[in-house]
């Protein structure tokens, strides 16, 4: 095990990661971090089988052993083949321009979410499950749908190494056609602000469960967004329409924060009444917050 994987924790580090150039290799990174953390973590039962390998079950041919592993460990696991799937994940990315947001230190929602796509990509596809990846703004500009094979991967990879925030914000619309086009139930997951009409944005979320989709929802927001932290009168403007408002923070800060809360809250509420698995990450917030619950996830489907 190299130094890097040693000091495992600065692996799932934004800022750390966000250093490097290669998509592929922050999300081989984040998830070898990712990976090392669990062992050392109490969440280290968490059975997240990172091999070619899967647990005999009774029925299976006996000829599928691999008694090499069974010599090492005294366990039975059975050779899966590239063609076998677990599950079938959808991960759907907000692209539009409210993504490109990013305060002082931190890095930009949109680079935050691209390297959590990528990882849990990686990792899906390293425990023999199929992703598929759909990438929106204003519209559904790219929609890949979900294979398990590890050449596939790259496919993916590049997909996001080539996305950049632009257009308005169409969560709702997007999620409501991206819905139509499952054709097979599987696990949802969502990367988004989720800055849009809130009525409609519950509406399109709801959609998947109807079909019934398992659904996780990742908003991610800069830490400034929750705080509205500013020191100093400033000019806001909107990202997506170009309006401008020249303030002073202080006077509007408490009006803010408690029209955030509500925000947040009341999706988290409807998520929760719908069975839908709701996060709220900070572009602070090192990524093995996320990973974990799609982990945990993952073990209650299974």
């Amino acid at each position: 095990m190299n130094e890097h994987i040693r000091d495992y924790k600065n692996l799932l580090n934004p800022a750390f990661i966000s250093k490097l150039n290669s998509l592929e290799l922050k999300a081989r990174l984040v998830v070898e971090g990712f990976m090392v953390g669990l062992h050392k973590s109490p969440y280290h039962g968490f059975s997240v089988e990172f091999s070619e390998h899967r647990s005999y079950m009774q029925g299976d041919n006996l000829k599928d052993v691999d008694w090499k592993v069974f010599g090492r460990t005294e366990k039975y696991f059975i050779k899966q083949y590239e063609e076998e799937t677990n599950l079938r994940s959808y991960i759907f990315l907000d692209t539009s321009n409210s993504m490109s947001y990013q305060s002082g230190k931190y890095i930009s929602k949109l680079e935050y979410s691209l390297t959590l796509a990528a990882a849990l990509s990686y990792l899906m596809i390293h425990q023999q499950d199929a992703v598929g990846l759909t990438i929106y703004a204003e519209k559904i500009n790219k929609f890949i749908p979900p294979k398990s094979s590890r050449a596939y991967l790259q496919e993916i990879l590049k997909s996001l190494s080539s996305a950049q925030a632009s257009e308005k914000t169409n969560t709702a619309g997007s999620l409501n056609e991206a819905a139509e086009k499952i054709k097979r139930k599987g696990l949802v997951i969502i990367i988004s602000d989720l800055f849009d009409e809130i009525e409609s944005v519950l509406k399109a979320l709801k959609h998947f469960s109807y079909k019934k989709n398992e659904v996780i929802v990742f908003q991610v927001l800069d830490p400034v967004e929750k705080t509205f932290s500013f020191g100093k009168d400033a000019i806001f403007k909107d990202l997506e329409t170009g309006d401008e408002l020249t303030t002073q923070p202080y006077q509007i800060q408490k009006a803010y924060r408690e029209a955030m809360q509500v925000f947040t809250n009341r999706i988290k509420s409807e998520c929760l009444n719908s069975n839908i698995d709701y996060n709220l990450i900070e572009t602070s917030d090192p990524y093995d917050k996320a990973l974990l619950r799609y982990i945990q996830k993952r073990e209650k489907l299974y």
